[in-house]
């Protein structure tokens, strides 16, 4: 019997692949030290590879509204200068970011960190007169409570003890620390190197890079491809977009209503709940909690009026804002949102949270085609179908 030169570069792809995968598992130590070096390596280029993502995003809406193509296309100075000053927009927008926060904000949170240690201790007597009402018959919690007490300098002393004793010498800990982040800015700068290289050529690179794919790849998969990665691309940048947007909305509506209201930590609690909001369905509860916790701790009362705002202003942002804001970009039904963020939390934490909604949006979109193309293939109509 023939057997086809086809055929034989098939099997003989198979029994290499074979190999490989037997290779893989009697050795999957070497293996997993081999993708560790290799990731650690590429780290950097991957890093950069997000952040340039991140900024193309406010990049991209900052050039089409200050320099669209259809004003500037005459102007060949303007239209080269066009991106360089987008990015520099952009960057500076960061920059300010990060002044606000370390000059402005950080002042204020550390204030009201102070306020609350002297919170907890002026809520402490409290504590311990509603357990004598409540527990005046039971002598273990009685004991428990009377000997409640809030000292920053016994805290302090025990993390600085635990620093000495727990965490091994100080002369080591602060070389590694040292040695950590002189890794971890060197990380960065090349990352943001990189990410500044990819937003200033990105054309020039999205072309090379269909070049080697249509090299290397038929035509048909190559075109799905590209189709695939826009697709992802899009669900991603909408996503990313309209989370943070309604993360800051929420936020500063929580600083508004509770200054109006004159609920303490108004700035504080919005910021949490703007950070918490960025992770879908579960983050701003968890901002609730804290927020309840520490407004509990001066004013029970007030922690009350505070779980109301939140609901009312939970409902404003699910019914008004985020339709508005995010829409259906994502296009992913709320089953599969929750989905989506309860397996992403289970695999990678709060950042699966985030990244896993616009994957599943992508396999689903993906999967929606096919699903319809099959349906028109056997001459079904979907409309039809009950």
């Amino acid at each position: 019997m023939n057997i086809s030169d086809e055929a034989v570069k098939k099997i003989r792809g198979l029994i290499i692949f074979a190999a490989i995968i037997i290779a893989c598992f009697w050795k999957y130590d070497v293996v997993i030290s081999v993708l560790a070096f290799i990731f650690h390596v590429i780290f950097p280029f991957v890093l950069g590879g997000a952040i340039a993502f991140v900024l193309n995003v406010p990049m991209n809406f900052i050039q089409r509204h200050l320099f669209p193509e259809d004003k500037i296309e005459k102007r060949k100075v303007i239209k080269k200068l066009a991106r360089p000053l987008s990015m520099l927009i952009v960057l500076f927008c960061v920059i300010g970011i990060i002044v606000l926060v370390m000059f402005v904000l950080i002042p204020q949170l550390g204030n009201t960190f102070a306020n609350l240690g002297n919170s907890i201790q002026a809520f402490i007597p409290k504590i311990q007169k509603w357990a004598e009402t409540l527990f005046h018959d039971n002598k273990e919690i009685m004991n428990w409570v009377n000997h409640l007490e809030f000292d920053w300098n016994k805290i302090m002393n025990a993390g600085i003890n635990f620093l000495k004793n727990g965490a091994g010498s100080v002369l080591d800990s602060t070389i590694m620390a040292a040695k950590s982040i002189v890794s971890g800015i060197a990380t960065f700068f090349i990352a943001f190197v990189f990410a500044i290289y990819i937003l200033l050529q990105k054309e020039k690179l999205s072309i090379q890079a269909k070049k080697v794919l249509f090299a290397f790849v038929r035509k048909g998969r190559a075109e799905a491809t590209l189709e695939v990665l826009s697709l992802t691309y899009n669900t991603f940048s909408s996503f990313l977009t309209g989370q943070c947007v309604e993360a800051i909305i929420l936020g500063c509506m929580f600083v508004i209503t509770m200054s109006i209201l004159r609920l303490p930590y108004a700035l504080l609690v919005g910021i949490v709940i703007a950070f918490t909001a960025l992770i879908p369905i579960f983050g701003a509860f968890i901002g609730c909690v804290v927020g309840a916790f520490i407004i509990f701790m001066v004013d029970p009362i007030k922690a009350l009026i505070f779980i109301v705002l939140f609901l009312i202003l939970q409902q404003i942002e699910g019914n008004l804002i985020y339709p508005h804001v995010v829409g259906s970009s994502v296009g992913l039904p709320s089953i599969w949102v929750l989905a989506a963020v309860s397996i992403g939390g289970s695999l990678m934490g709060v950042v699966g949270m985030l990244i896993f909604i616009p994957i599943v949006s992508v396999v689903y979109a993906l999967f929606r085609e096919v699903v319809y193309l099959k349906l028109k293939q056997r001459k079904i109509n979907p409309a039809d179908i009950i």
